[in-house]
């Protein structure tokens, strides 16, 4: 099946071989501290991912990656979802602010965050706004700063396309009603397969060898100094957290985003985070030495020596996954009653 290879790839890449009757005290500790691993298992894991209100399936995934590829989609046509969150660039677009619409950076100075394992987050978005990714997906398509498509337009579009007309009856059936929540929820459905397992994962799953010395004595030095408290669970982030809690962000300036209305920003994923950068809601930090110590400074009010951060950044290195193998799709071909891209 199709789509258990799509999500497979990435999990049984790497086959555990070392595996210890009892795991060590590092390893239970970081249990202990909220770290979840991403299960080995593809049953496991679809349990987790899954809707049975909507399940995942092959034909729901490839039309959803064609979706998410598809750059008529936006006002101009020139804006796909893949463009801030490119998946061959860690899931993000790897500039400070994202750039939308009419080539212009966002408004308040926010930087897209990765796509990958986004599934796992408990809120989608900066401030939190969006419960789940089928929710979140019809946002940045209609936010003028970004796509600036209206829903009626992206219908339009997608209903005009006979092709993608057939796709969605393939995945939906004969009486699905296209509509933009559809076409949204799609996406949403092949993002949910973006999930990239790591050697912490092999460690947390048992594999004692799975991380070097240097890894495990970044992972110990990264619960001890407290940044567990914030990034934990199997996103390692994505949770909402109060923000600026010691002492005041260097880069507040940058931009104006406050957080929700309790001043809560939502965690970032860790992982894949070396791929990531600039860091922070609003992109201001490009090294994650410097985000490292930052994290220290404004969050757990500590100065974070240079060696603490190097131990750190080593062990952050091990959160890089096995990303899903993507193959960029061939896009249906439009008629003549598609809606011409405008730049207004």
């Amino acid at each position: 099946m199709k789509l258990n290879k799509l999500i497979s790839v990435a999990i049984l890449a790497t086959s555990v071989t070392a595996m210890s009757a009892h795991a060590d005290d590092l390893m239970e500790k970081a249990k202990k501290a909220g770290l979840t691993p991403i299960p080995e298992s593809t049953t496991e894991l679809m349990k987790l991912i899954d809707d049975p209100q909507d399940p995942i399936t092959d034909a729901k995934v490839e039309l959803g990656k064609k979706l998410f590829f598809d750059p008529r989609l936006s006002r101009s046509g020139l804006i796909s979802c893949n463009t801030c969150h490119n998946l061959a660039m860690g899931g993000d677009d790897g500039i400070p602010a994202a750039i939308g619409h009419g080539w212009v950076a966002n408004p308040h100075h926010l930087n897209s965050p990765t796509v990958y394992n986004s599934v796992f987050y408990t809120a989608q978005f900066w401030d939190g706004r969006s419960p789940h990714l089928a929710d979140q997906a019809q946002g940045p398509i209609q936010a003028v700063p970004e796509m600036a498509a209206p829903p009626n337009l992206v219908k339009e579009r997608i209903l005009s396309i006979p092709a993608y007309i057939e796709e969605f009856k393939n995945a939906y059936g004969n009486d699905v009603d296209i509509t933009f929540p559809k076409i949204a929820d799609t996406i949403a459905t092949f993002e949910k397969t973006l999930v990239t397992p790591s050697r912490f994962d092999d460690y947390l799953n048992g594999d004692e060898n799975a991380l070097t010395d240097a890894e495990k004595k970044g992972l110990k030095t990264f619960m001890d100094k407290g940044c567990s408290s914030c990034h934990t669970g199997i996103a390692i982030g994505g949770t909402m957290q109060p923000f600026a809690q010691a002492a005041q962000y260097k880069f507040a300036h940058i931009g104006d985003f406050k957080g929700d209305e309790r001043g809560f920003v939502k965690t970032p994923t860790l992982r894949n985070i070396t791929e990531t950068a600039p860091y922070f809601h609003n992109g201001a930090i490009w090294t994650l030495e410097e985000a490292i110590k930052e994290m220290g400074s404004t969050q757990l009010g500590i100065k974070i020596s240079d060696q603490d951060a190097a131990d750190i950044k080593t062990f952050l290195g091990a959160l890089k996954g096995r990303k899903p193998t993507i193959i960029y799709p061939q896009l249906p071909e439009e008629s003549d009653n598609t809606p011409r891209p405008t730049f207004d």
